[in-house]
C-alpha cells in the first residue's frame, strides 16, 4: 500500500456538507493501489463509549494518472461527526485516522477525524441558477453601437474635467438593442467588462465608481439594459475594479496635489512622497500599482475608509440597478477581510447575486463560501489549450488534469466555476487551434458539457481570431452574424466562418 499517496483533509473539499442533510467524504489514494475502502462514522457527541460507528463503503468516483478519489455521500448523518477509514490492499488491511495509519482502533473519539458540526452557515452555497448558467462575456467598447452594428470609430468625451475615450464605438445601447441576438444564442447571463467612468477604452483605470462612462452612455441607459435583459430571462453581471483605480481618480489626485497633507494618503498602497506620475510608461512609479502600470495606483483595501467605499459601491449597483452579481478584477491581490465583508454586504442586498473572482491559479482558498461563489477558471482554459489547441498532451493526460482540477473543489463549487476558453486578457482560442475548425468545435463541445458555467467571449461563436490585444479585442463581426442568421432562416447548411 502506497501510504504516501493517501490524503484526507478534514473540513475541506474532502469533508463537507452539501446541505444540512448531506455530507460528502473523500479520500485520495495512489492509482489502482487500494482494493476496497470503507468509512466508519459516528456521533461525536454520542453518550456511549466507545462511540457507535456506522459502516459505509466508499467507491472510486474519479481517477487521474497518479491518484484515485474515493467518495461516499452520507444522507441524514449526525450533525456532529467523528470518523475513520479502513483500507484494504491485497493482504494488507489498515485503519487511517488523525493523519496516522494504525492496525487497531482506540476508544478516544477525539483521535478520529472530526466534522465538528455541519453548520448551515458554513455550507458553500453558490446561487442555484449558476448550475444552468451559460454566460456571454461582452467587452463593451468592441461589441455594438446599435442593432447588429458597430461603428468602429473612436469616441471621446469628458467626465468631471477628465478626458475619457473609446476605441471602437461600442456602448450600452448597442448591447441592449442586441438582446434578441444573445437570447437566440441560448445564453441566460451576460458578464460585461468595466463600464464605469474611466480614461482609456478598456475602463480599468477608473475615475468614478457610481457613474457609467460617457462613451458608453448614462446610468439610465444601464438601467434600461438591465431591465431589458431581465425581461428576456438573461441575468447581468458587471466588472468590479477594486484592486486599483485610475491615476486621475479624485482621491489619488488629492494625494498628488497635497502630498502628505492629503487626507486620502492612506487610501493607497506603498506611497512615497512626493507622489509623481511618471510621463514615461517604462519608468517605475514611486507608488504601488496594478503590476507596474503607472496609470493604475493600487488601493489599500485594508483601510477602513477604502473598505467602506468599496462595499458601498458593491451594494449600490445591486440595490439600485438590480444587477445579478460581480466579476471581481485582480481578486487574488486583495486582502481576504475586504472580500469577506464585500461578500456579506452584497449577499444582504441580493442573496442570489453571484461573486466571481479573477483568480488565474488554484482557487480553493477563495472558495470556502465566505469570499466568492466562483472564480474564472483559467486552469480549464490551460488544459484545453494543451489538448485541443496545441495537441501537446494525450487524452489520458488531459483527463487526468481536468479530474484533478475538478476534485480540488467541493461539488457545488465545481458547478459554479466560470469555465472559459477566451477573455479580454488572452489570445483567441480559435487562433490557438491554428484556425482548425474541428479542434475548436471539440473544445467548445467540451466546454458546454463540462460541469460549470461556460463563458463565451463575444464573437467566439463567429470564429473571431486574434493573438495580440488589438486583434482579440477587435470589433464584433456583425456581418458574419447577419449572414449566419440568414443561412439559418433559409435552412441553408454551411460554415459561418
Amino acid at each position: 500500500m502506497n501510504k504516501s499517496a493517501i490524503l484526507h483533509i478534514p473540513m475541506s473539499q474532502y469533508a463537507y456538507g452539501t446541505d444540512e442533510e448531506h455530507v460528502t467524504i473523500r479520500l485520495r489514494t495512489a492509482k489502482d493501489d487500494i482494493k476496497r475502502c470503507w468509512l466508519y462514522f459516528g456521533d461525536r457527541a454520542c453518550r456511549l463509549t466507545p462511540v457507535i460507528f456506522t459502516e459505509a463503503e466508499m467507491h472510486v468516483v474519479a481517477g487521474s494518472e497518479l491518484f484515485d478519489y474515493y467518495e461516499v455521500k452520507l444522507v441524514h448523518p449526525y450533525k456532529r461527526l467523528c470518523y475513520y477509514f479502513r483500507l484494504e490492499s491485497g493482504s494488507e488491511e489498515i485503519y487511517y485516522y488523525g493523519d496516522c495509519f494504525s492496525a487497531k482502533l482506540v476508544d478516544d473519539r477525539s483521535e478520529y477525524y472530526q466534522l465538528p458540526f455541519n453548520h448551515r452557515a458554513d455550507i458553500v452555497r453558490p446561487p442555484e441558477w449558476a448550475k444552468d448558467a451559460v454566460i456571454y462575456n461582452i467587452f463593451p467598447d468592441s461589441f455594438a453601437t446599435g442593432k447588429t452594428y458597430i461603428s468602429g470609430r473612436p469616441t471621446e468625451s469628458t467626465f468631471e474635467g477628465n478626458v475619457v475615450r473609446g476605441k471602437l464605438g461600442g456602448c450600452l445601447k448597442g448591447i441592449t438593442e442586441n438582446v434578441d441576438y444573445l437570447k437566440n444564442l441560448g445564453v441566460n447571463a451576460i458578464y460585461i467588462n468595466p463600464i464605469f467612468a474611466a480614461g482609456e477604452y478598456h475602463k480599468y483605470d477608473l475615475l468614478d465608481y457610481f457613474h457609467i462612462d460617457p462613451c458608453f452612455g448614462t446610468n439610465d441607459d444601464f438601467k434600461e439594459l438591465v431591465d431589458t435583459f431581465h425581461a428576456n430571462g438573461i441575468r447581468v453581471i458587471i466588472d468590479g475594479v477594486f484592486n486599483h483605480c485610475g491615476w486621475h481618480f479624485p482621491a489619488f489626485e488629492d494625494v498628488v496635489q497635497k502630498g502628505e497633507a492629503s487626507d486620502k494618503k492612506d487610501w493607497f498602497y506603498g506611497l512615497q512622497f512626493p507622489v509623481i506620475r511618471p510621463e514615461d510608461p517604462e519608468e517605475y512609479p514611486n507608488y504601488e500599482c496594478f503590476g507596474y502600470e503607472r496609470m493604475m495606483p493600487k488601493l489599500d483595501t485594508a483601510n477602513p475608509e477604502v473598505a467602506d467605499f468599496i462595499c458601498k459601491v458593491g451594494r449600490y449597483w445591486v440595490e439600485e440597478f438590480h444587477t445579478d452579481g460581480w466579476r471581481l478584477d485582480v481578486a487574488s491581490e486583495i486582502n481576504d477581510a475586504l472580500w469577506r465583508r464585500f461578500y456579506r454586504e452584497v449577499k444582504e442586498a441580493n442573496p442570489e447575486a453571484i461573486l466571481i473572482g479573477e483568480v488565474w491559479e488554484t482557487a480553493n482558498h477563495w472558495l470556502d463560501g465566505t469570499i466568492f461563489d466562483s472564480t474564472m477558471n483559467y486552469d480549464f482554459r490551460k488544459h484545453c489549450k494543451r489538448f485541443f489547441g496545441e495537441e501537446s498532451i494525450s487524452s489520458a493526460a488531459f483527463d487526468s488534469r481536468v479530474t484533478n482540477m475538478r476534485m480540488r473543489y467541493r461539488e457545488q463549487t465545481v458547478f459554479a466555476q466560470l469555465n472559459l476558453l477566451d477573455s479580454h486578457d488572452v489570445s483567441r482560442f480559435y487562433s490557438l487551434c491554428n484556425e482548425n475548425e474541428w479542434q475548436y468545435r471539440l473544445a467548445l463541445i467540451f466546454q458546454m458539457t463540462f460541469p460549470g458555467m461556460p463563458s463565451i467571449f463575444y464573437g467566439d461563436e463567429l470564429g473571431v481570431t486574434g493573438i495580440e490585444e488589438a486583434d482579440y479585442r477587435q470589433a464584433m463581426p456583425w456581418k458574419k452574424a447577419c449572414k449566419a442568421k440568414t443561412m439559418e432562416e433559409k435552412g441553408l447548411p454551411g460554415k459561418i466562418w
